[in-house]
């Protein structure tokens, strides 16, 4: 066929006054041209082909592994050799005169062939660590790290053979050369590989990114990553300093990221207030009445004192002594105040963790935690929610008849003395 439309254009060129040397120089590469023009038809059909058996395979099979190896497109990087292997046939055939051509062509063919079977181990790769994540066992034990071994060593072998067909010398002894200097580049290079190794953790792992905010007290920074290079982290921090941190360091010692509770929706509160046990009792119906007339606990203590009345009745119990029975306490109402007060706050986020409670006593009183997430995690307003909360709380203490627990200071010991 190409010898056919070969004689063809030859024809045509000469005829049209072009001498018979220059003629045949056109007419095959021409026919060269064709070649490239039935690869890429090759690969269209090749490819459609591919794609309509793995729909095939996909819809009838009830495994879900075969939609992730359709998913990450493993069997669609085969599709890309076709072209490749059409070429490599052809070429020789319609270049026979041409060897320096014919030469580069089957070099860059070998180039392109290593790196569509890199393409191809890659999304292999991938789809087997994803399907490994659909069982129970990679909970326990992920096999993402070494997937990234793994990926990193055949690129590392692929870049190899690429140079040795560039520079068309054995892979081998490009191993050799390697080797002895090898040594000496990880001396001269050691903070870039470093760098390297852990910029590549860092990206695929997620663990930090540009605009994060990272807390790394041996390195002194806290504040917004502003850029991630092959050596350095930069950190802004909140007065406007620079903390450069190495790279690696982000991968072998401690970090804490902020980037899960700036994209949570909330920014947690969890302080406590401890109080005077000594100032813990039961109410009496004087208290009782007084506590009815706040607004956020006025349903609250009435319904509990008709629903302990009922039951005090019911057991026939002597109420002249307050052990007997049950009892409402100061304590436990200033805990339900806390619980409306707080959910009553357009702040506050109620679709996290809400927590009042109680803590262990100590010889500080007894603490009271306030543990609820801030709908707003800029620093300035939610330091400002957390005061206003506080400033309510010591105020309204006194109202429910508790005290605050604090260490006696000088004018405790100087009212003291005066009495």
């Amino acid at each position: 066929m190409f010898k056919y439309f070969g004689d063809i254009i030859n024809e045509w060129l000469l005829s049209l006054g072009i001498n018979e040397a220059t003629s045949i120089i056109i007419t095959d590469y021409t026919a060269l041209l064709l070649v490239f023009i039935l690869a890429i038809i090759v690969f269209l059909i090749t490819k459609k082909i591919i794609v309509h058996f793995v729909k095939l395979v996909v819809n009838k099979s009830k495994t879900n592994w075969d939609d992730i190896l359709a998913e990450k497109k493993v069997f669609n990087r085969l599709a890309y050799l076709a072209p490749a292997i059409v070429i490599n046939l052809l070429s020789p055939l319609v270049l026979p005169n041409y060897p320096v051509t014919s030469g580069f062509i089957q070099l860059v063919l070998n180039v392109y062939i290593v790196i569509i079977a890199l393409s191809f181990f890659s999304s292999f790769l991938k789809a087997i660590n994803q399907i490994y994540q659909k069982f129970e066992i990679a909970k326990s034990k992920p096999i993402k790290g070494y997937i990234q071994i793994i990926l990193i060593l055949l690129y590392v072998i692929g870049g190899i053979f690429i140079i040795s067909i560039l520079i068309g010398k054995s892979p081998t002894a490009l191993l050799v050369g390697l080797g002895t200097v090898s040594a000496v580049l990880i001396l001269v290079f050691k903070d870039s590989i470093l760098g390297l190794v852990g910029g590549i953790q860092l990206s695929a792992n997620e663990m930090v990114k540009i605009g994060d905010w990272i807390s790394m007290p041996k390195y002194g920074a806290d504040g917004n990553v502003i850029d991630i290079t092959l050596t350095t982290v930069k950190v802004q921090n909140w007065d406007k300093t620079i903390t450069t941190v190495p790279t690696y360091a982000l991968v072998t010692d401690y970090f804490k990221n902020w980037r899960g509770m700036e994209e949570s929706g909330g920014r947690r509160i969890k302080r406590s207030i401890n109080i005077d046990m000594q100032s813990v009792k039961f109410c009496t119906p004087e208290m009782l009445e007084r506590y009815k007339k706040y607004q956020f606990v006025s349903k609250y203590v009435d319904l509990r004192d008709k629903e302990i009345s009922e039951y005090n009745a019911k057991h026939k119990v002597d109420n002249s002594v307050l052990v007997n029975g049950r009892r409402q306490t100061n304590f436990g109402i200033f805990r339900e105040y806390l619980k409306s007060f707080l959910s009553n706050n357009p702040r506050i986020n109620m679709d996290m963790t809400f927590l009042v409670r109680h803590l262990q006593p100590t010889e500080y009183g007894i603490p009271i935690e306030i543990y609820v997430f801030s709908k707003n995690q800029e620093w300035a307003i939610y330091e400002d929610l957390q005061a206003d909360i506080f400033d309510h709380i010591i105020a309204i203490i006194p109202h429910f008849d508790l005290k605050i627990f604090q260490n006696p200071s000088g004018a405790d010991f100087k009212k003291a003395f005066e009495k």
